[in-house]
């Protein structure tokens, strides 16, 4: 009885071991299965980590709060990866972006922004990439937030049709109010919106397409349409119009710029025979050509300017017999015509140190979520259509009646200077190209845009400026629909200072100040030297010399042919003995 029990016992033991084994091995196998795909998951985090920490963290911050070390000096603010909030994306708004919307903006950057293009990335360090940065949000983990792109129809053929149906469909839908009647952001809402955060945001310049952050070719512009911008106060109009609504759109904002700059760095001042009259305006250069110059950031002195509004001017030059005359032309959200500005006004060095991007009061904080810049321009805004929402999270309805510009003037004007050698260089040496240096000064023409009429500056350094206003340098300026317009006109042989001669190269520079951004003295948009060509007043024509070239050159081949001939026929004699031989008449 007792041994059969005990059999009974370990029979069922062995059955319980067994049923155990049975039951376990699945469970075994699943944790393996999912050990092994936890382990690629690190080990791909483990490598968009490495890179990210290497490359990003100074901008995004190693906890991907948009709070590194560098973030103070930038504009817009690097990107808060932890609100989930992404602009450039194919997917619809509010919604989170693919894994390849995130692996494109890695890949081409952002242009007019510090986040450059990654094209040392292999594609798999890419995608590492782009994988770690999901880590940052929680909203990436849940599956009820997997992305899915919004459908975007292929675009019809651009036509001039579409064009103006897109324009009229423009003012109709409310970009206006934000952008501007001819794209270049000023509509009257533009002073007053903000992003999510409450930081101040300026409307796109849909006439500088080569800004656009998210691309400038169509399919992108049709795609920011159809998508929105999260965190901007730039909604969706998926819902609100028909894609061939949005599509001619579109062809309407690509029309308004064109191609690209045209960046270049020579501009042309060519003869004109009328004597020049600032008081005609712009209309004394219709003749001339355009050159664009890019503007930088002044970041090489103190109280710099990392980020300054303005991104390029257009040039144009004329002279008659007695004076020369530029026409500086860039874009501008506002004009300020009050308050005061000057190539010597000082910056407190703590003023450098303020978030970049502060409101016009200075008063700007650094954002919690961080300022997520721009797409479009210097940022990216548009109105909501008729009788749509907000875009989701906006800090406010851009499609509602504009608020009043704050009624309080600015303290600092707009202001924009020219500046060339006090002496034609003899040589290849030309002066520091920020207002000179002790031994190769500058003269600096600068007009204070709340001023009838531009002063004469000697700067030998940005610390060493002496009024110098011989009276010589005399213009005029204007400002419409988000354009400046500064024309300085001064003699060609002065009293004092550098001649312009027909056939010369003269070096050339530009700064330009934007008031409402509190720049002032070193705090500016400047660029490097350039040149401008006082060309001739009569351009030879080349064709007269081709000819006579041409002619020569056929008489030399002609005595040349001759030569030869004469010289074979001379052998041909003596080799005969010097017997003469009847030529046939035709012969030469």
């Amino acid at each position: 009885m007792t041994a059969a029990i005990a059999r009974r016992s370990s029979l069922a033991g062995c059955a319980a071991v067994l049923l155990a084994l049975l039951c376990t091995a699945p469970t075994g196998v699943v944790s393996a299965a999912r050990a092994g795909r936890q382990d690629a998951t690190d080990a791909q985090h483990g490598t968009g980590r490495t890179l990210y920490l290497k490359y990003c963290s100074q901008c995004h911050g190693e906890k991907g709060d948009g709070e590194g070390y560098a973030a103070i000096h930038l504009y817009p603010r690097p990107r808060n990866f932890t609100t989930g909030k992404f602009k450039i994306r194919t997917t619809p708004n509010g919604a989170l972006p693919t894994h390849q919307d995130l692996v494109n903006i890695i890949r081409r950057g952002m242009p007019y922004t510090s986040m450059p293009a990654w094209s040392i990335f292999t594609d798999q360090e890419v995608s590492d990439l782009a994988g770690f940065i999901t880590t940052f949000s929680p909203e990436f983990s849940k599956a009820e937030n997997a992305p899915k792109p919004v459908p975007l129809a292929s675009g019809p053929r651009m036509s001039k049709e579409s064009i103006a149906q897109g324009k009229k469909l423009y003012e109709e839908s409310g970009c206006v109010k934000c952008h501007g009647m001819l794209g270049r952001g000023d509509g009257p809402s533009a002073p007053t919106l903000t992003d999510d955060w409450g930081h101040p945001i300026r409307p796109a310049d849909l006439a500088q397409s080569w800004t656009f952050r998210g691309g400038s070719a169509r399919e992108d512009i049709f795609r920011t349409m159809s998508t929105g911008l999260n965190g901007t106060p730039m909604p969706s109009f998926l819902e609100a119009l028909q894609p061939e609504q949005r599509w001619a759109i579109t062809d309407f904002i690509v029309s308004l710029s064109g191609t690209g700059p045209g960046y270049t760095n020579l501009v042309i001042a060519k003869h004109v025979d009328d004597q020049i009259d600032v008081a005609k305006g712009t209309a004394n250069f219709e003749s001339a050509r355009v050159a664009r110059f890019p503007i930088i950031g002044q970041i090489t002195e103190p109280v710099r300017e990392f980020h300054p509004p303005t991104t390029s001017v257009t040039v144009q030059a004329i002279y008659d017999a007695e004076s020369i005359a530029l026409l500086v032309r860039w874009h501008d959200m506002s004009a300020e015509k009050t308050g005061k500005n000057g190539p010597l006004l000082p910056v407190p060095r703590e003023e450098e140190e303020q978030p970049a991007g502060a409101p016009a009061g200075g008063s700007g904080g650094a954002s919690p979520g961080g300022s997520n810049g721009s797409v479009f321009g210097d940022q990216e805004v548009a109105a909501a259509p008729a009788g749509q929402a907000p875009a989701a999270g906006g800090a406010q309805d851009p499609f509602a009646e504009p608020a009043a510009p704050s009624a309080v003037a600015s303290e600092f004007s707009d202001a924009v200077s020219i500046q060339i050698p006090s002496q034609v260089p003899t040589g290849v040496r030309k002066p520091y190209f920020i207002f000179g240096d002790s031994q190769n000064s500058v003269d600096l023409w600068f007009f204070d845009l709340a001023r009838p009429s531009p002063l004469q500056f000697t700067a030998k350094g940005s610390a060493e400026i002496a009024p110098n206003d011989t009276g010589d340098v005399t213009g005029v300026a204007s400002y419409d629909q988000g354009e400046w317009s500064v024309i300085f006109k001064r003699p060609l042989r002065p009293d004092s200072g550098a001649a312009f001669s027909p056939g010369q190269f003269m070096p050339i520079a530009f700064s330009v100040w934007d008031g409402v951004s509190r720049e002032r003295g070193n705090r500016r948009g400047l660029s490097v030297w350039y040149s401008l060509y006082v060309e001739p007043e009569a351009v030879p024509s080349v064709i007269g010399p081709m000819i006579e070239t041409a002619l020569v050159i056929l008489a030399i081949e002609l005595m040349v042919i001759g030569w030869v001939r004469w010289r074979y026929g001379s052998r041909a004699r003596e080799a005969r003995g010097g017997q003469p031989t009847q030529q046939p008449a035709a012969s030469i």
